[in-house]
């Protein structure tokens, strides 16, 4: 459909196509094991962990799974902060047969509920600290055990032992669960497991290594089945698109969340593939980061928008040192010029703006790392053995150089479909290509340029929000007639959630009311940061809500302010 004109720019030692093993994801681990067995792969906090240690911790994980009764294609949900219970449950679950869903820590009740229930997991692996919500709503779900962890049971001595009063105080409770019944301790499995190797037969282009959610037109998240190959073929791509780095000596850094797909491909999943060295931060830090890439040694560091500014706002920055630093992917959201220049200056290192969706697993489009000019504006061109075109918009009409239209791409990374959504996925691919939602162009030289969204997506901090999950919540408030839910322009986080409310009449709430209220059904990054009430919400003839005439109403406001 497209004519790959961004061919002509590759450099001669990227390979635009590759070839992939008919292998199971976890293989990678077993042969880093086998080949490096004494090499770290894994820091966290002080502790490092071997490829070996890995290794047999996750047939540890894989053989206890199989003996409550996991079999192959169950889910097993992951609901942990980047630590190495994490990466072990990860790829003990894929030993096991198992389907991984990743499940963000930050999760209220009620969204833990929906995505027990419609993945149907079986298994969930967490912290201790999230034990409460866990129990709270496992009788409406599919779920028969709950493996408990804490963060504690990963760090050195002797921050192991001072790390609880820490949480006490922190969090002001306590939580102890017992190794019985239907909860499992995690030290327990580690204890009395086995690393006896399992053997199961993969279909690698059919068999689906992880269920990764997002939202959609409804705004109800999605399951995303990403297939052994489709997880496979995008860390392959993205190992040869960092053509001068080495495998096996680089450093990256792990403070990307793995519940989100691009922390998972572009650090736990390339680390192991390449058999190098991931560091973990379970949150991210200022402070801490920078003083884990100086004395880690970081060469490698995928992040987002508000992870570089944060670094750069930091009034020390010029103390630390962070010329290891090689090279740094950037996603999730656009990445203004001033930070991409004023990061390559402090580091010495480059870094280069990318994109990709859940859907892709991630990663589509990149701009080249160490050759050709950076092109201002680009997310770069499609990755080998990915094409990508424009088409016109409801259509499958490819559009001219320059025109504007949807983005579509087909490769090896997209995924197999939306789980048990069978109409969505239709809706989705179109002649074996997968509609973005976002819209674009591309120039003359076969580089990509995203213009905006087709899709009412608000991307804040890196985090996808969708808005009609936002307004589910606030139509259950007594007090609400009407809202909307929009992202709006934010320095730090790229937007921020801005929510207009018609109350009902005689109704009087306050916006720190809502925000209390939203708090306690909402994870933290979607609740709104601004309120606005209003009388009446502009609509049209059919008495659908405008939310374009409002998000234009907002900007003409703030170019008033300004």
């Amino acid at each position: 459909m497209t004519e790959q004109i961004w061919l002509s720019n590759y450099p001669d030692n990227i390979p635009t196509s590759l070839e992939y093993e008919a292998i199971p994801l976890q293989e990678y681990l077993t042969r880093a094991s086998s080949k490096t067995p004494s090499k770290v792969a894994i820091h966290f906090m002080g502790k490092d962990i071997t490829y070996k240690e890995l290794y047999e911790s996750s047939l540890k994980f894989a053989n206890y799974l199989v003996s409550i009764g996991i079999e192959k294609g169950d889910r097993v949900a992951i609901m942990l902060p980047n630590c190495p219970q994490g990466v072990i449950g990860y790829f003990g679950v894929l030993y096991a047969g198992g389907i991984v869903v990743q499940t963000n820590p930050l999760y209220t009740e009620r969204e833990i509920e929906y995505q027990m229930k419609d993945s149907g997991a079986k298994v969930i692996l967490s912290l201790d600290i999230l034990y409460p919500r866990i129990a709270k709503v496992i009788k409406d779900t599919h779920l028969e055990h709950v493996i408990i962890t804490a963060i504690k049971d990963y760090l050195p001595f002797p921050k192991n032992l001072v790390y609880p009063f820490i949480q006490k105080k922190q969090y002001g409770f306590k939580v102890t669960v017992e190794h019985s019944g239907s909860n499992h301790l995690f030290t327990e499995i580690m204890r009395v497991s086995t690393t006896e190797p399992i053997t199961l037969n993969f279909n690698i282009e059919e068999d689906i290594a992880l269920l990764q959610y997002t939202g959609g037109t409804t705004g109800y998240p999605k399951g995303v089945m990403l297939t052994h190959k489709n997880l496979i073929a995008n860390v392959q791509m993205c190992s040869v698109w960092m053509s001068e780095c080495i495998p096996g000596e680089e450093v990256i850094m792990g403070v990307l969340p793995f519940f989100h797909v691009y922390g998972m491909t572009t650090v736990l999943l390339l680390s192991v593939m390449r058999g190098d060295k991931m560091v973990l931060l379970p949150k991210f830090d200022v402070e801490t980061t920078l003083k884990t890439i100086q004395k880690q040694k970081t060469t490698l560091f995928p992040g987002a928008p508000t992870l570089y500014i944060g670094l750069l706002n930091h009034p020390d920055i010029a103390k630390y040192n962070l010329s290891s630093i090689k090279a740094c992917m950037s996603g999730s959201a656009p990445l203004p010029i001033e930070v991409q220049d004023k990061f390559e200056k402090i580091t010495g290192g480059k870094l280069v703006e990318g994109y990709g969706l859940t859907e892709t697993s991630p990663v589509t489009h990149c701009n080249f790392i160490w050759h050709n000019e950076r092109v201002k504006g680009s997310v770069g061109v499609p990755w080998p053995n990915t094409d990508a075109a424009i088409l016109q918009v409801d259509s499958t009409k490819p559009l001219p150089i320059g025109e504007i239209g949807e983005i579509a791409v087909k490769g090896p990374q997209v995924m197999k479909g939306y789980w048990n959504r069978p109409e969505d996925t239709e809706m989705a691919m179109r002649d074996g290509w997968f509609l973005t939602g976002d819209l674009g162009y591309m120039d003359d030289k076969g580089y990509f340029y995203v213009v905006d969204r087709k899709k009412d997506i608000i991307i804040a901090g890196g985090f996808n929000i969708y808005p009609r999950e936002i307004e589910e919540v606030l139509y259950e408030h007594e007090a609400v007639q009407e809202c909307v839910a929009l992202g709006v322009p934010d320095p730090y986080r790229g937007e921020t959630v801005k929510a207009f409310i018609v109350l009902k009449e005689g109704m009087k709430v306050t916006e720190e009311e809502f925000n209390k209220y939203c708090r306690e059904n909402l994870a933290a990054f979607k609740v709104p940061r601004i309120y606005e009430f209003r009388n009446e919400l502009p609509k049209t003839a059919v008495g659908k809500i405008l939310r374009r005439t409002l998000q234009d109403e907002d900007k003409e406001r703030i170019q008033k302010i300004m």
